[in-house]
């Protein structure tokens, strides 16, 4: 990653407070369910055409290999730059649809719109994940679960601005999301950017990271309260920008760690120099060969020509060393092992299902004769949040007192799953919010443990391309399971002859009652099934990578990848 690396304290905890605010802006997918019924209007599509207009999204949201590639080329400003070109595109054509300032757009291109729109989020998460993880290698847990509980988090905040500022109009959400993700990664240009990581763990970074945990779960729990405030009492519009005042305040509250460090300076004791970060205190885990050298991380491609070169002139002679899990990959090389087909697998089973009831929460309410998607968006997000926030912490404590694995939260999650689908295919209007909040707490530990797992099993100097590749199993698991959802409704819908009138003379077919989407969930719950049995099989192969690194049992992997 090219640039001056920022030594000190401060530095790391300013990138991953501009972070928090990159990661809130980057859920923009999360929020199709909120828009989606304005888009059908506007387009006059059924719901089959529909299911794929939020594929688009999750397909946009998980094209992150073009970023993981130059992740460590380019500074992340640059790639900030890119999201916010990007999102202001995709998600201005897509306003100009639903507004009906430009004439009649076609289907194609609102796809292409809703992908270029929700990759934004690709952009930002990459620099803004990247950059954290190698800013704080000791904490990899703690920051996947905090940045991705933040991302899981976007749904709720453009629910609370839907509501509460834009008044429940879907063009100005979109105009909303047109502006405003751009003018976040221009904010954030200055502050994300590759420092000095701390080696050594310490106790006022553990107290950091636990402030920022607590703030964000208040964040989370203040946000669904918010949104589900106006359904008991009748908010003014100055209440309304109050709530989201105190909202803005929150995903402030990050910053006071840097602003704590610069007021109140610590003082070396006597006896310790100015340079104590350099203790020598054997670290927990120890550092890879790319924990070391962040602020110069080399390009590999340039090394592999340099190597072939050397080879063909006769001046090196041994072939390189296969890496073994727990060093760094190569992402070629992570390619050919196991492990990272299995973790792909669990990773499209897990997040493909539930993306998939996300995209079509709005109908899935109707079904059940639930009115309005807001409150249900905004359990979901909360669930989300807490399952990316408590993935990370869970897991960490898990990994360093027993040295399990962190695909265990995996597997009992996909056991959930298989209850919670079951749940669903009943179509029951009273146990729908429980259902919808248990599905997004699922959904949101695969990514926080999915982040981690890839990066302890195959470094961190090629992570950006790993975790992407992994990534882009959403959408594959959205096309797959959305295309089945969108078929049984719409053949539900034709059975009912049930058609809504709205907006004038345009019509939409509409489902009513458990048949709409009960096969959808059957299968649902029989693949999180395979995805148990996937979970198990992984985490049996992966334990000795996790008793070498966390625990110092016996293994054939090193501590350390360097050489």
């Amino acid at each position: 990653m090219p640039g001056a690396v920022k030594a000190g304290s401060r530095p790391p905890w300013l990138g991953l407070g501009a972070a928090v605010w990159l990661q809130a802006s980057a859920g923009t997918s999360s929020a199709f369910a909120l828009y989606s019924h304005a888009l059908k209007v506007a387009l006059g599509a059924d719901q089959s055409r529909v299911a794929l207009l939020g594929v688009a999204c999750n397909v946009g949201d998980s094209l992150g290999l073009l970023p993981g590639v130059v992740c460590n080329k380019l500074h992340p400003a640059l790639l900030l730059l890119v999201a916010a070109a990007s999102g202001l595109l995709g998600y201005g054509v897509t306003w100009l649809a639903v507004s009906g300032l430009a004439p009649a757009l076609p289907y194609w291109l609102i796809w292409i719109a809703l992908c270029m729109g929700s990759n934004s989020g690709a952009w930002m998460s990459t620099a803004a994940l990247v950059t954290n993880m190698r800013n704080f290698p000791l904490s990899r847990g703690a920051v996947a679960g905090i940045l991705k509980g933040y991302s899981g988090l976007s749904a709720a905040v453009y629910t609370a601005i839907y509501t509460g500022a834009l008044h429940g109009s879907a063009a100005n959400l979109l105009l909303f999301l047109t502006l405003g993700v751009a003018i976040v990664c221009l904010l954030a240009m200055y502050f994300v950017r590759p420092c000095e990581p701390s080696l050594v763990e310490n106790s006022s970074e553990r107290v950091h990271f636990l402030f920022v945990q607590i703030n964000s779960a208040l964040l989370g729990v203040y946000l669904v309260c918010a949104t589900t405030l106006d359904r008991f009492v009748t908010l003014t519009p100055a209440l309304n920008y109050s709530l989201i005042a105190i909202m803005v305040i929150l995903i402030l509250a990050p910053f006071a760690i840097p602003v704590k460090m610069t007021l109140f300076r610590s003082v070396p004791r006597k006896g310790t120099s100015a340079a104590a970060d350099n203790d020598q205190t054997e670290p927990f885990l120890l550092p890879s060969s790319s924990e070391q050298n962040f602020g110069k991380i080399e390009d590999e491609d340039a090394a592999d020509i340099d190597l072939l070169l050397a080879e063909g002139e006769g001046a090196v002679k041994q072939k390189r060393r296969r890496p073994k899990r727990g060093e760094d990959f190569r992402f070629r090389e992570a390619l050919l092992k196991a492990d990272f087909w299995l973790l792909f697998a669990v990773f499209f089973i897990g997040v493909g299902s539930g993306v998939t009831v996300l995209n079509n929460l709005a109908q899935v309410g109707t079904a059940a004769g639930v009115v309005g998607t807001t409150i249900s968006v905004s359990l979901f997000s909360l669930g989300n949040f807490f399952g990316r926030l408590g993935g990370g912490a869970v897991s960490d404590y898990f990994v360093r007192s027993r040295t399990l694995p962190r695909t265990v939260l995996i597997t009992c999650t996909q056991v959930v799953m298989i209850v919670n689908y079951l749940v669903f295919a009943l179509g029951l209007k009273a146990t729908l919010y429980i259902s919808v909040a248990i599905l997004g707490v699922c959904y949101g530990v695969h990514f926080s443990v999915m982040v981690s797992t890839s990066s302890e099993l195959f470094g961190l100097k090629q992570f950006g391309k790993i975790y992407n590749f992994i990534l882009l199993a959403n959408p594959l698991g959205a096309l797959v399971f959305s295309s089945l959802a969108g078929y049984v409704y719409d053949h539900e819908a034709a059975k009912q002859h049930s058609v809504a009138a709205v907006a004038g003379s345009d019509h939409v077919m509409v489902c009513y009652g458990p048949s709409c989407f009960r096969l959808t969930f059957f299968v649902l719950s029989g693949m999180a099934c395979l995805g148990t049995f996937l979970s198990v099989i992984l985490t049996v192969r992966i334990r000795p990578v996790y008793q070498t690194l966390y625990g110092g049992g016996p293994s054939s992997q090193p501590r350390s990848s360097a050489h």
